[in-house]
């Protein structure tokens, strides 16, 4: 398999191009790093570009969805629930368990709802997960970004759907670095947290200005930080932006 990236400078997002062998078949995933890059590599590889496969319709994600469109014919694909926020549209919709299959890329839909209603996950040939924005290289996502939906979603995405992966699992990111399922179960503060391996902090707080308990500080993937916390007037939990975040 043929894997390649090319990652924004501002947004830190990436675009991966995933193939089977040279000359063979290929899918890009998101579409928010530099184009030129990956050009470059589809005609190095002469390779079939058969789908655009979007994790979720975030501008940093699908800013050049277009231009694959029209350059190789292809369909742009997301999950069904977010159809109407791709500001171009889906041409196909894909919900969990879904699968598509090109030359000898198979591809498996996961639903990852929390971060957006409709984040996906893509499974490749059972060996190759890309997850957005649900799980980084020592992070996850948050859950008030436009669209989003609830921690429970999102908590229940990492720890049920894809800790539940053979850990030697490949994880893509859609922003920085590669890593794996077993490195994340072992080292990614969140997932130790929620495994009830590290105990969970409790210092008072506010989070976009309302009253909090901060349950774990981490260091998130752009170098900032990424909080879990607890809202004091309704004791809903939330992941937000550790700028968001002021002990008190």
């Amino acid at each position: 398999m043929i894997i390649h990236k090319t990652m924004d400078s501002g947004w830190l997002s990436n675009t991966w191009l995933v193939a089977d062998e040279p000359g063979g078949h290929a899918v890009v995933i998101d579409t928010g790093g530099p184009m030129q890059p990956i050009l470059k590599h589809i005609e190095e590889y002469r390779l079939e570009i058969s789908h655009v496969l979007c994790t979720h319709h975030h501008h940093d994600h699908v800013a050049h969805n277009n231009e694959y469109k029209h350059r190789f014919g292809c369909p742009v694909c997301g999950h069904k629930a977010e159809e109407k926020l791709f500001a171009h549209g889906l041409d196909t919709t894909l919900e969990h368990g879904d699968e598509l299959v090109t030359g000898g890329l198979r591809i498996r839909a996961l639903h990852l709802p929390g971060h957006t209603r409709g984040q996906l996950g893509l499974l490749i040939n059972e060996q190759h997960v890309f997850t957005g924005d649900t799980l980084f290289e020592g992070s996850v996502g948050g859950t008030r970004a436009p669209g989003h939906t609830h921690f429970k979603d999102l908590q229940h995405s990492i720890m049920e759907v894809l800790m539940s992966l053979p850990h030697e699992t490949k994880v893509y990111p859609g922003h920085m670095g590669a890593t794996s399922i077993g490195r994340e179960w072992e080292e990614n503060p969140f997932i130790r947290a929620w495994r009830g391996i590290e105990q969970a902090s409790s210092r008072r707080c506010t989070a976009h200005g309302q009253p909090a308990e901060l349950l774990l500080r981490a260091r998130d993937y752009d170098g900032g930080g990424k909080c879990w916390i607890r809202l004091c007037d309704s004791d809903e939990m939330d992941i937000v932006a550790g700028s968001r975040v002021e002990l008190v």
